[in-house]
């Protein structure tokens, strides 16, 4: 009698069993084959593989997929990111801070540099910030009209006038 009450009785109850199906849709273009279940129902691939049901897997082929490219494209991106020249330098800080300290000792607006070197106020705006890229004749002009040396070793300084 101490026997019933240990042992279990499953009425209705039928052992599921794996079968691989293929469709004529899935044949064309299949990701992975579905596993069908005798219930009818669709599990997961590693659901089946997990039960030991037989799976089989064809690598589908995307081509003109532009989102999905191989890996031999990332790395000829890569390459051409590598080789890229980069951005030109950009003028330091103290010459910006020479050509504002040469302009507030002549008590000039940025406006009335601009006229005297025949720029856009903006060139100057951009030569005070640090943000124009240097050039050699602006510097030039911008260092005969403040006074003040912009190139070389001695940013800053008064220029010497050469006296004839």
């Amino acid at each position: 009698m101490s026997d019933d009450w240990d042992s279990k009785t499953v009425i209705g109850f039928k052992r599921q069993t794996a079968k691989v199906t293929k469709s004529e849709s899935q044949l064309n273009a299949v990701s992975c084959i579905c596993i069908l279940w005798e219930t009818g129902t669709y599990l997961g691939l590693n659901q089946a593989r997990r039960s030991g049901a037989v799976v089989g897997t064809d690598k589908k082929i995307t081509t003109g997929n532009k989102a999905n490219q191989g890996t031999d494209h990332q790395r000829i991106a890569k390459l051409d990111r590598e080789n890229e020249v980069a951005p030109p330098a950009k003028v330091a800080p103290s010459v910006g801070r020479a050509i504002q300290d040469g302009r507030m000792a002549l008590k000039l607006s940025q406006k009335d540099v601009a006229q005297k070197v025949n720029e856009k106020p903006s060139v100057i705006q951009d030569y005070e910030s640090g943000k124009a890229i240097p050039n050699p004749q602006i510097l030039g002009k911008l260092e005969r009209t403040l006074g003040v040396k912009l190139r070389g070793s001695d940013i800053g300084k008064k220029l010497e006038t050469a006296k004839k």
